[in-house]
Formats: C-alpha cells, structure tokens, sequence
C-alpha cells in the first residue's frame, strides 16, 4: 500500500534521513507536503526529484525565488501553511522543523495525520499536553524518533511504569567528554560543533557538547512517557550505540542497541518495525564485539558538565521546560556569535531560573500557543539583559 507521506523541515538532516529511506522505496510513498525555509539548492533539488503535491517555504526571500523558478511547473508552492487545507492530509508526517516555530505545523498536521513521527524536541518540551490533546481527539499515532525516545518506547512495550526502577538515557558526552575544567574556559564555537559520533545540526550539536541535549530529553521523557523524575537519570556511553537502559523493579533490565543513524529509528517508526533495515542501510553495521575490551558506561562528570545541576528542577513548575528551552537557545546563539563563552551557557541558564520574576512565568499552566509564546517570549528578553549586563 502506497503510504502520503509529508516532511516539516525537509532540508534538514531528520529530512534528508527520510529521504535516504523514500530513496531505497520509491514504489512504497507518495510525496505530498514538504516544508522548509531557507535552503534554495535542495528546496529546488527536491521540487524537482521528489515532485510534491505542495511545498511551503518559509522564508519570505527565498520564497519568492521557488515560486518565481517553478511558475509553469504543477506544484503548489506556499509561503505559510494553510491549516484549513484538507488536502495535507497525510498517512504519515514527519515533524522535523527546529525550534519553536516547530509547534504549530505539529499540531495543525496532528489533525491531518494518521501518524506524526516527531523529531522536534521543542514541541514536547513547550506543547505536549496540546499535541497529545490533539492526538487522542483525531486518533493519530505519535512516535518519538529520537534514537533516546525511541529506544525507551521500545523498551518499555508491555510494562507499567509502576515496573520500572530507573530509565537511563545514554549520553556520549561531546567533543569535551575527557577535557578539564581550565581546558573548558578555553572553548570556542569550532571545537564544539567537532562532534565525535553523530553529524547533526549547528544548535544540536552545541547542545551535545554542554548536555544540554541530555537535559532536554529527560523533560521529553517525562512527557511522552509520564515516567516521574526520580525514575531518569543519565549514563555516559562514549560509542553512542546504546541508547537507553531500563532498570526493573524485578532485576532485569533492558538495553535498545543500533548504530549512530536516525535512519535506523527513522525506517523502523514509518513500517511500524517490520523492515529489513539493509534495505536502507548500507554500512557494515556494528554488533556487541565492538563494545569489547571498552568500558560501555561511565559515571557522568558534574563539574565538566555543570549543567546537570538543574536536572532535579525541569519539571518543577508547568513552564520551567519552556523557560530552560528558550534561554539555552539564545544563549547558543549568542555563543555561536562568540558574545558569550561556553561554559556561559549553564551559568547564565541557572542565573534565569533564580530571577526574581522566574516564578511568575514558571508556574503558567499554557493552555494556548499564544500563552506559550508569552513565557517564551518574557525569557527570551529576559537571557538577552544577562548577556548584555555581563558583556558591559
């Protein structure tokens, strides 16, 4: 059966990925909504292989440039997505635009899917309880395609959470994973993006450098699985080919095991695990011999990862994760830009939450985008008059 398949955030590496499966199964998918923003090479590239039914560019300039290019050819190319538009509907969509300007296309393509594979960590963070909402109203499957979130969705098919002692995400620690703490001081943007294991994007790949992504994962874990705090905690997995232990209350405990590609995750979320993953896949893969003679886990280093410190406070008030999400993406940039220095990036996310007027939005319970964004946007101003007062 041929499968509707749609992409938010199509030139991206998570759609690339998904494209590297459409490859190898042409036969198997019909393209019918991709979206990205500013990537005019590949945005044409795929207009042209790929034939999409609609393609929504978001950026205005670079909008102008497809529509003008492809004026005689049948696609229908947009420079907002039409939520009214029926015709989205898809069996499957793939939710892959960073940041939180992910949210909304997630939510709107919920009502129009019959399975939304979601690899944007900002929707979880700031909207689950309107993306879940959303889904159980229109009956649509929600996969996490993190190779974390798909390792414990696994894990934990046919258990109660009540069964479970703890649930460790692995982390492969960055490009500082054996660094010292004067050695860190000394960091600058090139050297963070050098990430050992996994070729991601610029934000990401920062994010892996301070585990700030690890932090952002157990918040997502805690949603989508409603496993308590107390019950997630963090391993240091240097060959990131284990991506999540679970610990039972019985003794057992289980582990999810797969090479570094989101291919893997990715093939396995869309047919639903009956693939031969070969298919997709053409490197020799790895197996437990690669893992011998290695110490599989290590005990993770808070003074070379500081921001571990607010791990215990991510949840504690319903918008704490929108304020954490927001300030650590400004702070990125703004490291990136080389305004602010590395280890920056923790201090000044503990200096926001001990602000005197962090309670006030943190305790909002957003029923709304528009009050998301409020919380969003007060932090947003707030860890911009940080940066300032310390670069002054």
């Amino acid at each position: 059966m041929i499968k509707k398949i749609s992409i938010l955030g199509s030139t991206g590496s998570i759609g690339r990925n998904v494209f590297k499966i459409i490859d190898s199964s042409r036969k198997s998918f019909k393209i019918n909504l991709l979206s990205a923003n500013k990537n005019f090479p590949l945005i044409c590239n795929q207009v042209k292989k790929y034939k999409p039914k609609y393609f929504i560019v978001n950026n205005p300039k670079v909008f102008k440039r497809v529509k003008y290019k492809f004026r005689n050819h049948r696609i229908k190319i947009f420079k907002s997505f039409n939520y009214n538009n029926k015709n989205f509907k898809s069996d499957i969509t793939i939710s892959a635009i960073p940041g939180l300007a992910g949210l909304e296309p997630t939510i709107e393509m919920t009502k129009l899917s019959s399975k939304v594979l979601i690899a944007n960590k900002e929707s979880v963070i700031c909207g689950w309880n309107l993306i879940e909402k959303t889904a159980k109203k229109n009956n649509t499957i929600i996969i996490p395609v993190d190779s974390e979130h798909f390792s414990i969705l696994e894990l934990i098919k046919n258990h109660k959470i009540d069964e479970i002692k703890k649930v460790y995400l692995t982390a492969s620690g960055g490009p500082f994973l054996n660094y010292t703490y004067n050695k860190l001081k000394q960091v600058k943007p090139k050297e963070a993006l050098n990430h050992p294991k996994w070729r991601m994007g610029k934000k990401i790949t920062v994010d892996s450098s301070t585990l700030m992504n690890k932090i952002l994962e157990l918040i997502e874990a805690e949603k989508l699985f409603k496993i308590p705090n107390h019950k997630l905690d963090i391993l240091i997995h240097p060959d990131s080919l284990v991506h999540a232990v679970i610990q039972f209350k019985n003794g057992l405990s289980k582990m999810l095991f797969h090479d570094t590609s989101m291919v893997i995750p990715l093939a396995n979320a869309i047919f639903d695990n009956k693939v031969d993953i070969n298919i997709f896949y053409k490197k020799k893969q790895n197996d437990l011999t690669d893992l011998s003679n290695k110490p599989i886990f290590k005990k993770l280093d808070q003074k070379i990862f500081p921001i571990i410190k607010i791990k215990n406070r991510i949840t504690e008030y319903p918008s704490t994760p929108i304020i954490i999400n927001a300030a650590n993406e400004v702070l990125v940039e703004h490291f990136l830009k080389k305004n602010i220095r590395f280890l920056d990036i923790s201090k000044f996310i503990m200096i926001i939450m001990r602000d005197r007027k962090y309670r006030k939005y943190a305790i909002k319970v957003p029923l709304n985008l528009r009050e998301i964004f409020q919380v969003d946007e007060w932090t947003r101003k707030k860890i911009k008059e940080i940066i300032k007062k310390k670069n002054d």
